[in-house]
């Protein structure tokens, strides 16, 4: 089926100084924001921002955490700042340790990282009462309003958040690019206009001040830059109620912004503030809270896939975003209260009962810093974002005409354009979204129709766009002096070699062959690999290479007319999903490595995280693997490491680097797994807020739960959780549980240390941050037959044990030169 789409001429220009937001006029690079994007140093800017709760992380590793979330394309880092893990006891404001706000932000400014602080006062984030102190709540019945008593208790909050900042504003050359104000306030703008006055009044300063803005938000006039935001999937909805629609919606391309869904259990799915597009003719589709995962709670616990995140995060860039914010990129623990535990819970009257600690959220980052395959997704698109985001920002999405015709339409194509109004664009097409395969589309051409240039239509043969696939493909995409006409293929980087010459890297979709049409007129020469055809179509201003076999050696070579030498390299789609770039070895260089790579520039190193996927079987991997990275361009001299022999060997028109350690690594000690005890019959069910099901009460882990031993010999690779150390683990020790039942929580002696909600997944616990050599205890309570809960994966009823206890040990290589 050939679809078509013509695309409109440009609607004339944006609004511009229409808004009071204003950058400090020292910075090199000011920030401005028009009615349909951001710019930065006066070129379109399309940031990539990424939630991390520092509070909620052991202070010892938050560099290396912020490398990798740069390193997956991350150009900002939000943060709550999470009033009650600060001041837990009123007029005792901690900042010290993992509460270490200033030190947080200094990081990511010493990596090139922006910072947003959300400051709240309240956050929400599945925290005890949002974020506020039990004595906040105890001083006013109306928090969340300009009640005095409220507003005195906040001033003196944001005076110490302001302390903590001051100097890191963009007037003295800080990374502080944004502020939000409060979290999901609908109905209250003179309170959201109060705030912000405030936080001025208090020293606080940004170019940039924004509120989340779903659920039909009324905001104060221009005060405020409204962020959106988007979940595949979600727990504070019922445990019956199947898949959201709110969530369904964010796998079709379309205009409207707002999503009803999120937070629709804490206020009255009766009350909108506004129609739901009232900002988008004075404000950019910007968003904070697009979904890097998912929390679980206890009543309802969805299970979100790397396709999943990586679908709707590209969606959302087809629907018109200019600004791609996840919630959360990194998961963490709750901290440990000094007065009560600090998750959200039925115990203080919200809606969902959430873990004592874990808040994984399955993100691209987990708990421990795990390497999720949605890192992978996402970086992929952020790469396509760090090059051609400036391109892109300014671009208005276009729908076709023959479109959905609902949320439940499974038959209909998925796609999108956005174009430049004239002459280029980027085609979007989604056909995936969770629990609901969707069919394969056979016989598919598309007809993009420009303003001021002849329509194109690709591929030259139709394609089956596969069930599963998403994507990007290029139109008319200018790449140093060469015209790129179209490519089934989606541009994930451009980089430069030692000759000077632009190689542009393309991803592959899996089932759809490649093919590169090439404007004529700006070609001089081409080269092509062996088998690949190469025809002269279009009245001869076209040329077309089709053939090609997507990997490593699959290099398109030509020169311009102005005698440019620019290469187009496409990679196979799984290849494509081990790409980075950064700043390696004094230059910037394309890696394709399977493992974790983070890039040190100011210590002049790479490291490689080896992975550790949850979603492998039990399996022993106690010694050091060889790993291997293919870079291009080639550093001078190849890598060394200590501890290993780095081999050099040709991966297509990249250079391989294999590391082989010099010697067995020694042996780690396993862990042994002891049952102590059977389960006992599962508790009766309970009920709380709304009518949902209650997280097992405390006592029943002592009366009906199974309990195990856990052994973990002490190593010399274990690293204590008090030890200051250095910024960069030596690598990771992790438990790992395959386990069922219904919850399980982990104790060193009386202490909680670990706990988990079954969703079928293993549990992972992190060893080094536990005394070394000390054994665990688990306890396990089995679900109960008529319990009211949502999982992905049911367990037996009455059941709970632990099937298998292994010990994953990996060490980081630290990759310099000589």
């Amino acid at each position: 089926m050939r679809h078509r789409v013509s695309l409109p001429p440009p609607s004339g220009p944006p609004l511009r100084g229409h808004l009071p937001f204003a950058d400090a006029s020292t910075a090199p690079d000011l920030v401005e924001v028009t009615s349909r994007w951001l710019t930065r140093g006066g070129r379109p800017w399309f940031p990539v921002s990424g939630e991390f709760h520092y509070s909620r992380y052991p202070a010892r590793e938050w560099e290396e955490e912020l490398l990798k979330m740069k390193a997956g394309g991350v150009t900002a880092v939000a943060s709550y700042v999470i009033w009650i893990h600060h001041e837990e006891t009123e007029g005792r404001v901690r900042f010290d340790a993992d509460r270490d706000l200033r030190r947080f932000a200094r990081l990511c400014a010493r990596h090139g990282l922006d910072f947003i602080p959300r400051i709240g006062p309240w956050s929400h984030a599945e925290v005890r009462g949002g974020g506020l102190p039990d004595w906040v709540l105890a001083r006013t019945a109306a928090p969340r309003t300009d009640d005095p008593a409220y507003l005195t208790a906040v001033r003196p909050w944001w005076e110490a958040i302001a302390s903590q900042l001051d100097g890191l504003d963009r007037a003295h050359g800080g990374p502080i690019v944004a502020i939000q104000i409060e979290n999901e306030l609908y109905d209250q703008p003179g309170h959201l206009r109060t705030l912000k006055r405030m936080a001025q009044e208090a020293g606080l300063s940004a170019p940039l001040w924004t509120s989340t803005a779903w659920g039909g938000v009324h905001l104060p006039d221009d005060e405020l830059l409204p962020l959106y935001g988007g979940y595949p999937e979600a727990f504070w909805t019922e445990a019956d109620g199947g898949w959201p629609d709110t969530c369904r919606k964010h796998f079709f391309f379309t205009h409207q912004r707002d999503d009803e869904g999120i937070g629709a259990d804490l206020r009255p799915t009766t009350v909108r503030g506004t129609d739901p597009d009232t900002h988008a003719d004075r404000f950019p589709w910007a968003t904070c809270e697009l979904g890097g995962g998912m929390a679980v709670a206890y009543h309802r616990r969805p299970r979100v896939d790397a396709p999943d995140i990586g679908a709707l995060g590209l969606t959302k860039i087809g629907c018109g975003s200019v600004w791609q914010g996840y919630y959360m990129f990194h998961g963490g623990t709750n901290p440990a209260g000094e007065r009560t535990t600090l998750q959200e819970s039925h115990a203080t009257a919200y809606p969902n009962d959430l873990p004592v600690l874990t808040y994984d959220f399955q993100a691209p980052l987990g708990e421990y810093g795990q390497y999720r395959p949605s890192y992978d997704e996402l970086r992929l698109q952020h790469l396509l974002l760090a090059d051609f985001g400036e391109v892109i920002a300014p671009m208005r999405s276009v729908l076709p005409d023959g479109r959905p015709r609902g949320q439940h339409d499974r038959d209909t194509l998925r796609w999108a354009v956005r174009g430049d109004g004239r002459t280029s664009g980027f085609l979007f097409v989604t056909n995936h979204q969770p629990h609901e395969p969707l069919p394969d589309h056979p016989d598919t051409s598309f007809t993009i129709g420009f303003p001021d240039a002849p329509p194109l239509t690709l591929p030259s043969i139709p394609v089956t766009v596969p069930t599963g696939a998403y994507f990007c493909w290029p139109l008319r995409l200018d790449v140093a002096g060469l015209r790129l006409d179209w490519a089934t293929a989606q541009p994930v980087c451009t980089i430069v070699d030692d000759d000077g010459r632009t190689v542009l890297v393309l991803a592959a979709t899996d089932g759809i062959a490649p093919e590169l049409a090439l404007d004529a007129r700006t070609v001089r020469s081409v080269a092509t690999p062996p088998g690949t055809d190469v025809a002269t179509v279009a009245d001869g201003d076209r040329i077309l290479i089709t053939g090609l076999r997507p990997g490593t050696d699959a290099l398109v070579e030509t020169e311009t007319p102005a005698g440019d030498r620019v290469a187009l390299l496409v990679l196979d789609a799984a290849t494509a999903r081990t790409a980075y770039r950064g700043e390696a070895w004094g230059a910037r260089r394309l890696v394709l490595c399977p493992e974790g790579v983070v890039f040190d520039a100011p210590n002049g190193e790479v490291r490689i995280h080896p992975r550790t996927s949850q979603d492998e079987g039990p399996r022993a991997r106690t010694a050091v693997p060889s790993v291997s990275l293919s870079v291009l361009p080639a550093p001078p001299r190849p890598p060394t490491t200590p501890g290993a022999t780095v081999k050099e060997s040709q991966d297509g028109a990249l250079t391989r680097y294999t590391l082989v350690p010099d010697e067995d690594a020694p042996t780690v000690p396993a862990v042994t797994l002891t049952a102590l005890r059977p389960a006992g019959p599962a508790p009766t069910p309970e009920t709380g807020v709304l009518g949902r099901a209650s997280a097992p009460a405390d006592e029943h882990y002592d009366t009906k739960a199974a309990v195990y031993r856990v052994d973990v010999p002490a190593t010399r690779a274990d690293v204590p959780a008090t030890r200051a150390g250095t910024p960069t683990p030596p690598g990771s020790d992790l438990l790992r549980l395959h386990w069922t039942g219904d919850v399980a929580r982990a104790y060193v002696g009386d202490t909680l240390v670990a706990d988990q909600f079954f969703t079928g997944r293993p549990w992972d616990i992190a060893l080094d941050r536990l005394p070394p050599g000390e054994p665990l205890t688990l306890r396990i309570l089995p679900l109960a037959a008529d319990a009211a809960v949502h999982l992905p994966v049911t367990p037996p009823a009455g059941i709970a044990e632990v099937r298998h206890a292994e010990r994953i040990t990996t060490r980081t290589w630290r990759l310099g030169t000589t």
